[in-house]
């Protein structure tokens, strides 16, 4: 008896020592994951610093990354603003999008006609530059802000339509038989079993449509060219290279690269809290 005692202690001893030597490594990988590509770049910043010190390149050609942290500062009052009303146009595109991406993927998925109606519709509007159709729409829209949300708008939408009506349509067919076995009606269906069945689709078409919006509003925002207290950073970029401002420039940049960052690092978030329970693409497993 005491031999089996010892056994089992010694065993759970060694099941003890894999946890902890897993759960070592798990820490390790998600430190080396941040670690890594945040030593790169501040690796690659220092360089750039020293190039520009070493080679005396002037700011208006090319500034340092100090002169463009002491600019961001410098500027805030300026650039803030700019940063709200870029944003503003992002989220409210993006917001229109998922109503009316979803809604008509409900609607596709309920009407094979309507599809085959609309959908060339939607292609033709996504493969179409924004570049070329924003300043038609600043013609013959009257608003300016309208036609930024517009043209935002339009970048935004195919991923969410084109992702949940993939998803609407990837239910297990064998539930769907099951579902219409047991007489469930059409929006029974739809929202016990096809919208669970869209929910990874969806949340990762909101993952590109996230970026997408912003890139519509910037690119807008260039056509645009709207100065005064309704100007967004792109207008900003447009002043400043004008003035040769080129710090102010990096500046907003800057600004708009951490906004896509923490767009898409929010919905990633959002799907994964959403995904983690039920979802394999999101299930945390030992191997």
């Amino acid at each position: 008896m005491s031999t089996i005692l010892e056994d089992d202690r010694v065993i759970g001893l060694q099941d003890a020592a894999i946890a902890e030597a897993a759960a070592q490594s798990d820490r390790r990988e998600r430190f080396l994951g941040w670690a890594m590509p945040l030593g790169l770049i501040l690796l690659v910043l220092a360089i750039w610093e020293i190039g520009v010190w070493w080679n005396e390149t002037p700011h208006y050609i090319l500034p340092g990354p100090i002169l463009i942290i002491k600019t961001l500062f410098t500027d805030w009052h300026t650039l803030y603003p700019s940063l709200l009303v870029t944003l503003t146009i992002t989220f409210s595109a993006l917001a229109i999008a998922i109503i009316g991406g979803v809604g008509l993927a409900v609607l596709f998925t309920l009407s094979k006609w309507v599809e085959l109606s609309l959908f060339p519709f939607a292609v033709i509007a996504q493969v179409t530059p924004i570049i070329a159709i924003a300043p038609l729409i600043l013609i013959y829209v009257d608003s300016t802000y309208a036609a930024l949300l517009i043209c935002a708008w339009i970048v935004a939408f195919f991923p969410i339509l084109s992702n949940t009506t993939l998803g609407l349509n990837s239910a297990d067919h064998n539930l769907v038989n099951l579902f219409q076995l047991y007489g469930a009606s059409r929006w029974q269906m739809l929202r016990y079993l096809r919208l669970p069945s869209a929910m990874p689709y969806f949340l990762g078409g909101l993952k590109i449509a996230g970026g997408l919006a912003l890139i519509g509003a910037i690119v807008a925002e260039f056509a645009a060219g709207t100065a005064g207290t309704g100007s967004g950073l792109a207008y900003r970029i447009l002043e400043a290279s004008y003035r040769l401002n080129i710090p102010r420039m990096f500046a907003s940049l800057i600004l708009i690269s951490i906004s896509g960052i923490l767009i898409f690092f929010a919905f990633s978030l959002l799907s994964h809290m959403m995904l983690r329970k039920w979802h394999e693409s999101a299930l945390k497993r030992e191997n």
